[in-house]
């Protein structure tokens, strides 16, 4: 029954190899798995614009900076195969790290420029393990098309960058992020909130859409933004690691609001890190 788990790049190849020979068009899923609706949201996506689906379960252990949160990160293979069968994806694809990183393995994918500041200050090597394990898993899957949800924005752009700046031959889609009722983005991480801290996580949601109502209403932005940042305090978030407005497609800092823009944040709450962003639109 769909999804097939194929833990092997052979088989995964052979697959492949079958559909294009048909001249199916494939979609690729990458995902650390923990799926929850907002992963969901990006195989319904796949599904709908390709002929062909293979969501990737691979624990990338190159782009965690702290060993902890490797150890922590939750592993739930079979309740996400389960969650994934009703969507009709035709691979899931769970390798281990040797199939990724044989050994020997000795190259790794810098993208300089959009993975500088904001994650990339804090999370030192996050977005080398990105880079390098997507552009794997790019080639490995020979994916027409591929679905990154907007949360990660940042990493979404370093994506881009080092797809356009290889010449892999794939279109990176970026797709809206899903929200829980109250607002928080949809998370792995948001399954290791306290009860008490998984109430006030809300606060984050709202102090970014609220400070980018004020930006879009002609608010200065630094002062939008240091009323955020204390807000986030107050409400008990420490630290706030960033909180900025960056260009939409460069992630450029920006002092003012003349073009596109992405408000963007990282905080911890309790002992777990969130990020969010939401768009900044000039109103001319």
């Amino acid at each position: 029954m769909k999804p097939e788990i194929v833990r092997t790049l052979r088989a995964l190849r052979e697959a492949v190899a079958g559909w294009k020979r048909r001249g199916e068009s494939v979609g690729v899923v990458p995902t650390m798995g923990a799926l929850h609706e907002g992963h969901l949201s990006l195989v319904r996506r796949a599904v709908e614009d390709c002929d062909r689906v293979i969501v990737t379960l691979f624990v990338n252990p190159k782009q965690f900076n702290d060993k902890k949160d490797l150890e922590a990160y939750p592993r739930t293979e079979e309740e996400d195969r389960e969650l994934l069968r009703p969507l009709g994806p035709d691979i899931l694809y769970v390798p281990d790290a040797g199939e990724v990183y044989p050994e020997g393995f000795a190259t790794t994918v810098s993208v300089g420029r959009v993975s500088e500041g904001l994650c990339g200050d804090f999370r030192p090597g996050h977005f080398d393990g990105v880079a390098t394990v997507v552009a794997k898993l790019f080639l490995q899957t020979a994916a027409d098309k591929a679905f990154f949800g907007e949360k990660d924005y940042q990493q979404l752009q370093v994506v881009r960058r080092m797809a356009r700046d290889l010449d892999i031959p794939v279109e990176v889609v970026g797709c809206p992020t899903i929200r829980e009722e109250d607002g928080l983005a949809m998370s792995s991480r948001n399954r290791r909130l306290s009860p008490e801290d998984r109430a006030t996580a809300a606060v984050l949601p709202q102090t970014l859409m609220a400070a980018a109502e004020s930006i879009e209403s002609g608010a200065d932005p630094t002062g939008a933004i240091g009323t955020a940042r204390q807000r986030l305090r107050d409400a008990g978030f420490e630290p706030v690691e960033y909180l900025e407005l960056r260009g939409a497609d460069d992630l450029a800092p920006m002092t003012q609001l003349d073009r596109p823009a992405r408000l963007l944040v990282g905080a911890w709450l309790g002992n777990v890190r969130l990020i969010d962003n939401v768009p900044v639109t000039p109103l001319n």
